[in-house]
């Protein structure tokens, strides 16, 4: 799978995609995702002990675990310019780099700011690799499959959530129960948050392993390696006309700039569509759920062993609804399964908020009755599952298809920053909103997913089947 490899033609009679080495080329991509998801989501299970390592409070806590998202939205912003000067493969490996220096600083902080600090460096690393990686597998995925080798961001993502997951509650069990025992000449949280340079140094080895972009390729006018992957990729007899293509799409533009996006309302419409369907995706609350879920469930009379068996339970569910939607999403369209998404997911927060208003006791002896803790159990898992199988997937797919191919990837640093600035205010407000009212924070959370379905009714155009160069504008 080198770039060498990538050079050769399919094999005599293979004809067509080669869909087998597109797909580890995907895959490899993909680990960007993996890391994406592991140092989201790792902070959860640390979240109790550098509360009490550090002694603060839940407004410096909360902004501490949401500060990665303030580097997310650097790091997207900034991605579109160097993807577009350097290359699709050269920001992966700055990403890499990135994560490994974040993994290592927030395991050994001096303090609470220097562990902000170096969570807003590994901010920027995400930012990064969540935009370059669904780009460049839509740039590099023939039409027909592009929406299941796309869902491998986000089946990265969720895997990659679950395997921090699954490391927390092991080593936690190894420390005795606590993220705050010490485990040799650490923590046990310092560990959990150290582990991530592992797969960050195999995630810089992999970039050495596939090609570049075909359609980055022809944009720097290196067209002869451009037909060679593609051959690759999609077959020899079909390199003449998506050279021709992907020329007529870019048009007279080398590097799209910020300013190429400016249109009649401030922004071209399908610009503001990518923003609008990027801040619903975190506005019905989804990452509460694994930044927070260990502490939520401790929140309501749940034992911190048992709280973290719950969260590796959630991100389980997570896959599944995964799985779904990698099945479905080039059978029955991305628009139909956001709106199935959307439905479900208002119910189901509607019902959690319901299940919290139950809750019993005041500070450190609240409690959920074992009923209504079934039901806001199940609430949980079912609003994880559809949102899994709907707006986890479909809107890195879409992100990586809807734009015109002239301006995508200084659209998809627009509309991933929206993201994350919309993660940023999710995240950083939910300590203090539950403290307040938990009930009334996920109605919140419910309106939001009822007006996601509304937007996608109204604004969102079906994208299945179509070839990036038919999509301008």
């Amino acid at each position: 799978m080198s770039s060498t490899d990538a050079a050769r033609a399919p094999r005599p009679g293979a004809g067509g995609a080669n869909l087998t080495h597109v797909t580890l080329i995907a895959a490899a991509a993909a680990m960007g995702g993996f890391l994406f998801g592991y140092d989201s989501s790792v902070i959860n299970g640390a979240v109790e002990a550098i509360q009490g390592r550090f002694d603060v409070g839940p407004g410096t806590l909360g902004f501490t675990v949401a500060s990665a998202l303030l580097g997310c939205v650097l790091g997207a912003a900034l991605t579109g310019q160097i993807a577009d000067r350097l290359g699709r493969l050269p920001v992966m490996r700055i990403a890499g780099v990135l994560f490994v220096l974040s993994a290592i600083g927030s395991a050994l902080p001096f303090g609470i700011w220097d562990l902000t600090a170096w969570r807003i460096l590994g901010g920027v690393a995400i930012g990064l690799a969540s935009v370059i990686a669904p780009t460049y597998i839509a740039e590099v995925s023939p039409a027909p499959y592009r929406g299941r080798l796309a869902s491998l961001q986000q089946l990265a993502i969720v895997l990659g959530i679950a395997a921090s997951q699954l490391v927390n509650y092991a080593i936690a069990q190894i420390a005795d129960g606590s993220a705050a025992n010490t485990l040799g000449p650490l923590q046990a949280w310092q560990w959990m948050l150290a582990i991530e340079t592992l797969p960050a140094l195999a995630y810089i080895a992999l970039s050495f392993f596939i090609p570049e972009s075909p359609r980055h390729l022809v944009r720097v006018d290196h067209t002869d390696r451009a037909r060679q992957v593609l051959a690759r990729i999609e077959g020899p007899e079909a390199v003449p006309g998506r050279i021709d293509e992907i020329h007529r799409a870019l048009g007279t533009e080398v590097r799209p700039q910020l300013r190429d996006l400016a249109g009649r309302y401030g922004l071209l419409p399908i610009v503001w569509i990518g923003m609008g369907v990027s801040a619903f995706q975190q506005l019905v609350g989804i990452n509460v759920i694994f930044y927070y879920s260990s502490s939520l469930w401790q929140s309501v009379g749940v034992d911190e062993s048992n709280s973290l068996l719950l969260s590796l339970f959630t991100s389980v569910v997570n896959i599944i609804g995964t799985l779904i939607a990698i099945v479905l999403v080039d059978r029955i369209g991305r628009k139909p399964l956001l709106l199935t998404g959307s439905a479900g997911m208002t119910l189901a927060l509607a019902t959690a908020a319901l299940a919290f208003s139950n809750a019993t006791g005041q500070g450190e002896d609240v409690a959920l009755p074992f009923a209504w803790g079934v039901v806001a159990l199940i609430a949980a898992s079912s609003f994880v599952l559809f949102f899994a199988l709907s707006w986890g997937v479909v809107v890195w797919v879409l992100l990586g298809e809807m734009f015109p191919l002239r301006i995508r990837a200084a659209a998809m640093g627009v509309a991933t920053a929206t993201q994350w600035l919309a993660n940023w205010l999710v995240t950083v407000s939910f300590p203090a909103m539950s403290d307040w009212n938990l009930s009334l924070t996920y109605l919140v959370y419910a309106l939001f997913a009822l007006l996601s379905l509304l937007f996608v009714w109204k604004f969102v155009t079906e994208t299945k089947g179509k070839t990036l160069e038919e999509m301008q504008g």
